[in-house]
């Protein structure tokens, strides 16, 4: 076969093969169509933890410190009723830079001294002069061994030695409002031993902030079955020391307090902690909540 010959059946067959396809494509089923259905991915949200959860002092971190969310500030809108909150800070009077840290703070955030603290009366007479309502933070029993402190109130004690401990810490600085329980998830259970707590803060004028480290606590319905003013922690700030944890539990407190109108949040004089409130208080003042030591909600009525 010639060479021009070849040429020619190959262009032939060239263009049958184009032809061929061309044909296919035409006459052909087309693919079937598949709906696209998009992958839903059920998310299980964490329960709402308005109150810190109770137990013992060690107690777990709040939802709101174990899951990061993204933080909603709230913000009050003209005429809305500005919900109150109440900034504890326990622990006060042993470490000596996170005492005077913490009475730097606004003159509205209560501080709790313990009874054996150093240099005891030089610290509370800072910190009533600096403006801040004091309350005494009375160690007690806890569940488990963890030690609370000298000069505790344990529940095995005899009434009177019970009642000499009781008597010796309100005798250890002056100026304080009330009383809270540092620890105390077994004694503030304990209805005869905080019979006597409450009767003693009756003679004295003075109310008690139950903290509610146990949900066994009957600290709070003792006090009120006595006709003593009373009130409860609803949020813990540092149950887990990190930033982002102590913000969330801002944020929980902010949402307690727009829910029933005021809220008591804990914390302790952690540097986190510290650093977190100094940032923290004078945004959520500018946003609209009322700040107010804890003897203005007693007064109140909140509880």
């Amino acid at each position: 076969m010639k060479k021009s010959q070849r040429r020619r059946l190959f262009h032939l067959l060239f263009w049958l093969f184009v032809l061929a396809g061309t044909l296919w494509l035409a006459i052909a089923p087309p693919p079937p169509r598949y709906k696209q259905t998009p992958v839903q991915v059920k998310v299980e949200q964490p329960p709402e933890a308005e109150m810190a959860p109770v137990g013992d002092e060690k107690s777990q971190p709040q939802i709101a410190s174990a899951v990061m969310p993204k933080l909603k500030w709230e913000t009050i809108k003209p005429g809305e009723h500005k919900p109150e909150i109440a900034i504890v800070i326990d622990d006060v009077g042993l470490d000596m830079r996170g005492s005077k840290r913490a009475i730097d703070l606004p003159a509205y955030v209560t501080l709790s001294f313990m009874p054996y603290a150093t240099r005891l009366k030089e610290q509370t007479k800072e910190a009533r002069d600096n403006g801040h309502e004091l309350l005494l933070h009375m160690p007690m029993e806890p569940v488990g061994h963890d030690d609370p402190g000298p000069g505790a109130l344990l529940v095995g004690l005899p009434p009177e030695e019970l009642r000499e401990r009781f008597q010796t810490a309100l005798a250890s600085f002056i100026g304080f409002d009330g009383v809270n329980n540092h620890m105390g998830s077994k004694f503030t259970a304990d209805a005869e031993g905080m019979e006597m707590v409450v009767n003693e803060l009756q003679q004295r004028h003075l109310f008690f902030l139950d903290s509610r480290t146990s949900a066994k606590s009957v600290g709070e319905s003792v006090a009120r079955a006595n006709g003593l003013p009373t009130i409860a922690r609803d949020v813990f700030l540092d149950d887990e020391i990190s930033l982002d944890a102590i913000r969330a539990q801002l944020a929980q407190t902010e949402h307690v307090a727009r829910r029933k109108g005021y809220a008591v949040a804990i914390g302790h004089p952690h540097a986190a902690t510290l650093e977190v409130l100094e940032q923290w208080l004078p945004d959520a003042e500018a946003r609209g909540f009322t700040f107010v030591p804890i003897k203005e909600l007693v007064a109140g009525g909140k509880n």
